[in-house]
């Protein structure tokens, strides 16, 4: 393929995705043989984003290839836009200079990104090469804790007076080289740099030269601590519809800003980690990653579930005899245990979401739980009839029938009571239920599954 038909394939209309097959084909051919000049061509006319997700394409050797190819023409704007392991290529690629210098044209946010999956020596290597007000601004950053407001903030902001008039301020974005690139609201500070409100552009923009800015304030401000928890700051997003927030130290001081489009990035990170934890799948998997790491991130869970699914051989192996002189019970009981887990697995995952988007509090807890028991109930009703008849039908024993149906309306029951309270329980004592909540689930589900079925059988039919 051409450099020109590669061009046209970045941009076919009929296709939503700039990155077609047929383009990830021709800069790998082209880095295959040794045709530089073209993949560069071809990849440095990217979009950033499409530029990333080419590099998630090629394959892994030749990731940093491209890197090298491209040299001074990777847009740093490309790194934040990887993750995982094709990031850790990409980085591995990158000589410490060329690194140092991506770091000084990114905000804050993004630079603490990259720099924070460095290991600590690499890391101290390229910090060193960062000019000084780029160096400082990004180590005080990384001194935060993890998940972190201040992890999540750029620096870069407008603060102005109060007693500024609107003309001096857009004289002032006019004037000064280095304001933040993108920016939504200018912030007004009191002479010790508090935040005491905020204007928006379109307010600004609107207003006359000569009006103060404390004339076209807002002083409708959230202020977001350092030491918030990201998953905080997306909730006081969502909540007040923010379009940025500004960021205080512990003096209340202004010290920087957390816009809305970091924030997006958040709500979708932790919605796939949730998602993730729910199977028992670390947050850090991806396509990309290696098998032996993905198998050691996985084992842990396997582990926890194959000691979960002992218990409830053992309680199998308490009616071993009624087994043994019911064989149909042993067709059954699956039957039982599933709907049991699948009914449970629905609550637990309405219960998590829950949880994540603040939905559930002290007030409306119990009210979600019998909520979820009800749901339960009816689900048991209307099931375990249509199982009990057909059961009873299949096998010529009509109490074999009611005996399945009774277990399974219990089973259901539990699985919507213990589906609400054990992700409630596990929040309450500080543990992640989207992690552990499935697992405890299963387990209750199959014993109580197991043990009301035969249990019941037991009782009934012998």
């Amino acid at each position: 393929m051409s450099e020109r038909e590669a061009a046209a394939a970045v941009v076919a209309p009929e296709d939503v995705h700039a990155i077609t097959p047929e383009l990830v084909a021709a800069v790998s051919q082209a880095l295959a043989e040794a045709r530089h000049a073209e993949a560069r061509s071809t990849a440095s006319g990217l979009h950033v984003a499409d530029l990333a997700d080419l590099l998630e394409q090629l394959p892994p050797p030749q990731r940093g290839q491209l890197v090298t190819v491209l040299g001074r023409g990777l847009d740093p704007e490309a790194l934040p836009e990887l993750d995982g392991t094709v990031l850790e290529d990409v980085l591995a690629a990158l000589a410490p200079h060329d690194l140092a210098a991506a770091i000084a044209a990114l905000d804050t946010d993004d630079a603490v990104y990259l720099l924070e999956r460095l290991d600590e020596t690499r890391r101290e290597e390229v910090l060193r090469r960062v000019p000084a007000p780029d160096r400082v601004a990004v180590a005080e950053a990384l001194a935060l804790p993890e998940e972190s407001a201040g992890r999540l903030m750029q620096r870069e902001l407008i603060a102005v007076p109060l007693f500024w008039t609107v003309g001096q301020v857009i004289d002032y974005c006019r004037e000064t080289a280095d304001l933040p690139d993108d920016f939504y609201e200018i912030y007004l500070v009191d002479p010790r740099h508090k935040p005491v409100g905020q204007v928006a552009l379109n307010r600004l923009l609107r207003a006359r030269r000569p009006v103060l800015m404390r004339d076209i304030v807002s002083v409708e401000v959230h202020p977001i601590a350092l030491d918030m928890d990201r998953e905080e700051v997306a909730f006081l997003f969502r909540q007040y519809r923010l379009t940025s927030g500004p960021v205080v130290d512990g003096d209340g001081r202004l010290v920087g800003v957390i816009t809305f489009d970091d924030v997006a990035e958040v709500i979708q990170e932790e919605a796939q980690e949730d998602m993730l934890r729910l199977s028992g799948v670390s947050q850090e998997s991806d396509i990309n990653e290696p098998v032996l790491r993905t198998v050691r991130s996985r084992a842990l869970w396997l582990g926890v579930n194959l000691g979960t699914a002992f218990v409830a051989s053992f309680v199998i192996g308490l009616f071993d005899a009624t087994i043994e002189k019911v064989v149909a019970l042993a067709v059954l009981m699956p039957i039982v245990a599933s709907m049991g887990g699948n009914a449970g697995m629905q609550a637990v995952t309405v219960t998590v979401r829950a949880i994540a988007t603040k939905e559930v509090t002290a007030a409306n807890a119990l009210r979600m739980v019998w909520k979820e028991c009800g749901v339960g109930l009816l689900n048991g009703v209307l099931f375990a009839g249509l199982v009990g008849v057909v059961a009873g039908l299949v096998f010529q024993q009509r109490d074999l029938g009611l005996v399945i149906a009774a277990a399974m309306a219990t089973n259901l029951v539990v699985a919507g009571l213990c589906g609400t309270l054990i992700p409630l329980a596990l929040d309450r004592r500080g543990v992640d239920p989207a992690v552990a909540a499935s697992v405890f689930l299963t387990c209750v589900t199959d014993v109580i599954g197991f043990l009301a079925f035969l249990g019941l059988a037991t009782l009934v039919l012998l």
